[in-house]
């Protein structure tokens, strides 16, 4: 017997930078703050790409700075690759860009302002292992 996860709900992200990191997700990635409940430690919730971002207000290490496409990230899926680069080039947020032609893929990774990985994809169909 396994765990049916139905699908993600959400991801949490510790921020030291709670504004700038949620003007981040808002103006560049176009998340909609939601309501959050009176939690007694400031942060923001958000949603978008059908899943909920919970921004937390405490501090962390650092991630390392340089892009590392092996490290820990969330990905999004996005349908125009051309179109999301325009956005990251209009915010001056430095990128990634990479392609696996023979999956049919194609890739951005860049960081939020508190440093955390995050991929655009343009993914192939689901291919059979």
């Amino acid at each position: 017997m396994t765990i049916q996860p139905v699908q993600l709900h959400h991801v949490s992200r510790q921020t030291k930078k709670l504004a700038e990191t949620r003007k981040f997700y808002t103006e560049v990635l176009g998340f909609q703050e939601i309501s959050r409940p009176p939690f007694d430690f400031d942060g923001a919730w958000l949603f978008g790409a059908g899943i909920q971002i919970h921004l937390i207000d405490e501090p962390f290490d650092d991630p390392k700075l340089p892009i590392n496409t092996h490290e820990n990230h969330i990905a999004f899926l996005v349908h125009d690759m051309d179109a999301s680069e325009a956005v990251l080039k209009e915010h001056g947020i430095p990128y990634h860009r990479q392609s696996t032609p023979s999956r049919g893929t194609s890739q951005m990774f860049f960081r939020d302002p508190e440093g955390w990985l995050i991929e655009l994809g343009l993914y192939a169909p689901k291919m059979d292992a």
